[in-house]
Order: C-alpha cells, then structure tokens, then sequence
C-alpha cells in the first residue's frame, strides 16, 4: 500500500462514520452507509438464480463475494452473495463501499466458468481491504472495547464481524500495544 495510506484510511473511516451520525464505539450501519453513498444493497439471488450462485460456488470456492455496479442512469447497486453468512456479508458490502469512497476504477475483466468479472487491480483490493477494517471496527471503537476488557469472540459477535476480521485489526491498529502501554504506564 501506499506510503501514508493506513492512516489515511483510520481517518477517512472515522469522518464516514461520523457523518452517517455513529458515535465512534457504535457498530456500523450498513443501511446508513448505503444511504449516505446513494447506493441500494441488494443480494444476488434478486438477480440470478440462487442455484446458479450455488453452481459458481461449487466450480470455485468464493469467487463470487460482492460487487459495485453502477448503472447508466446512475443508480449504484452493491451486489452481495447471500450463500455467506453474515459476517463476512459486511466485510464484503463493507469492502465494496471502501472502493467507493476510495473512487476505485474497474481495472480487470476475468472470466470464470463463463462468467465475466470486473475487478480492481491488487493493490486497490488491499486498500479496499484495509479500509474496510476501518469502516466496521475503527481505532476508537476497539480502544474501547479492549479497555472493558472484551475478548476477541464477544468483539466479532458485537460488531457482526469475522473472528478473523476482529483479530487482524486488533493486531493492525496498534490499539493492543497502546493499551498494554497505558496500563503499564499507570502500574509504574
């Protein structure tokens, strides 16, 4: 990722937040988000059948997560795939709004089993990735939790996110270390 851009990503995240009216420690409004964004989330099997979702998935474990498509009238559609559960749907939907806000061009075609993709080029989907992490659980939101002591499975179930997605941000942020220090500094 670029120089600069984590940071950049904590803050970005933390005025997105505010500006849809979440208090900092406040599990992300997806609904909100989309609204703010005037985009319309919508689930794949409104578009295809569920069994040919079901189909791609067999030829290829998640190859079919979420996508953004806008229209040629404008409206914007955030596509997701219901056959996951629900952590990892805001993790995707999350995701693709990151490219939004990141105003992320289409940069790829692929084909898969016949069916066309477009996708962003790597580092896009890094940034998109890291971005994401910021929007669900952003460096406010888990100081707090981990000052009151939450574990990592209460933190995922709280904020409706991966145990993965919760361990690598409180690995990434910083936030356990500076919380080890605060309280190392207050036992001196």
């Amino acid at each position: 990722m670029r120089r600069g851009f984590k940071s950049e990503a904590e803050r970005l995240a933390e005025r997105t937040r505010a500006q849809i009216g979440l208090r900092p420690d406040a599990r992300l409004d997806l609904q909100a988000l989309a609204r703010h964004l005037n985009v319309e989330i919508i689930s794949a099997d409104e578009l295809v059948d569920r069994a040919r979702l079901k189909q791609l998935e067999q030829i290829q474990p998640g190859a079919f997560s979420a996508a953004t498509f806008q229209l040629s009238d404008g409206r914007v559609f955030a596509v997701y795939n219901p056959l996951s559960d629900l952590p990892r749907t805001n993790s995707d939907i999350a995701h693709e709004f990151a490219h939004l806000l990141l105003d992320h061009d289409v940069r790829e075609i692929q084909q898969i089993a016949g069916h066309t993709f477009l996708t962003c080029n790597p580092e896009q989907e890094k940034e998109a990735n890291w971005l994401a992490g910021c929007l669900l659980l952003p460096r406010p939101l888990l100081r707090h939790e981990v000052y009151t002591g939450t574990d990592l499975d209460a933190l995922a179930a709280k904020y409706q996110v991966s145990i993965p997605m919760a361990r690598f941000r409180l690995n990434t942020s910083g936030v356990l270390l500076q919380v080890r220090r605060t309280r190392a500094g207050n036992n001196a």
